[in-house]
């Protein structure tokens, strides 16, 4: 198999954080020899996380064994799992934001039982295809402040945001949030975009919105722009693309790449 040098849009600071967290853990344990040093191991689950590349691959060019690649990973994800931040902690984050962006997103999965209808609660009507639905916390500049553990991707948006706690934490600590009429109903601190009235009884038609609810809707289009930004970020690394690992086992997945993106930034 063959080898070459590549570069990935990572920062070094993220790289950084893990490495610092590898040698901690090693340390703690008392372990004697690794094939890798901290560093290599580092790089090598950024590999995995940021371009999607095959255990085979990373064997290939980090002259390890796939058993090795495959123990590599998963230690530095349950790591990076424990490091990422909790509801509260990004509570106290968007305590200090002028508002947060709320949004949904869905993560493409392809390992379901469909024989036995188990994949039925992962299908999205919405996007027509299986995935995880993730609800989507940002900052009015973009930067991500915390994603939600996954749920299967026909639960509606709204119902995610509640089942995670989302909603009323917003509104206990009266935080402003801008989102997506998806949240409609969402309560006094969501502020979602103006939808067109209840149909005509004369003529059986929607009536058009008048030009003050299009100007606050694109006033309110323009404020949830960059949680669009974090949405485009999250699927950048590219082993969430189309998660290929059990939906069972993606929460894990998921919580690496969010302290990565926070360290990213």
């Amino acid at each position: 198999m063959l080898s070459y040098p590549s570069g990935m849009s990572v920062s070094s600071r993220a790289l950084g954080v893990l490495a610092d967290a590898l040698r901690a853990q090693r340390s703690l344990r008392g372990t004697r020899w690794r094939k890798l040093p901290a560093g290599r191991q580092a790089l090598l689950v950024v590999a995995y996380l940021r371009k999607g590349e095959t255990y085979a691959d990373l064997a290939c060019g980090f002259d390890v064994g796939t058993s090795t690649v495959y123990r590599y990973i998963r230690e530095a994800l349950d790591l990076l799992a424990t490091m990422a931040p909790t509801l509260g902690e990004a509570i106290e984050v968007a305590k200090r934001k002028a508002f947060v962006i709320l949004d949904g997103t869905l993560l493409r999965i392809d390992r379901v039982g469909m024989a036995c209808g188990h994949d039925r609660v992962f299908y999205s009507g919405k996007h027509k295809a299986h995935g995880l639905n993730v609800q989507v916390l940002a900052d009015p500049v973009g930067r991500l402040v915390w994603i939600s553990p996954p749920l299967p991707g026909a639960r509606h948006d709204m119902g995610a945001a509640r089942a995670h706690g989302i909603i009323d934490a917003l509104t206990d600590h009266a935080i402003r949030a801008a989102a997506d009429t998806a949240y409609q109903g969402a309560g006094p601190t969501v502020a979602v975009p103006q939808r067109r009235r209840r149909k005509d009884p004369d003529t059986g038609r929607f009536r058009k919105l008048s030009q003050n609810q299009k100007d606050v809707n694109t006033a309110h289009a323009r404020r949830r722009g960059p949680g669009e930004r974090v949405n485009a970020e999250l699927k950048n690394w590219r082993v969430l693309r189309k998660i290929r690992s059990s939906p069972n086992q993606a929460d894990k997945l998921i919580a690496a790449v969010q302290t990565l993106i926070i360290a990213n930034t």
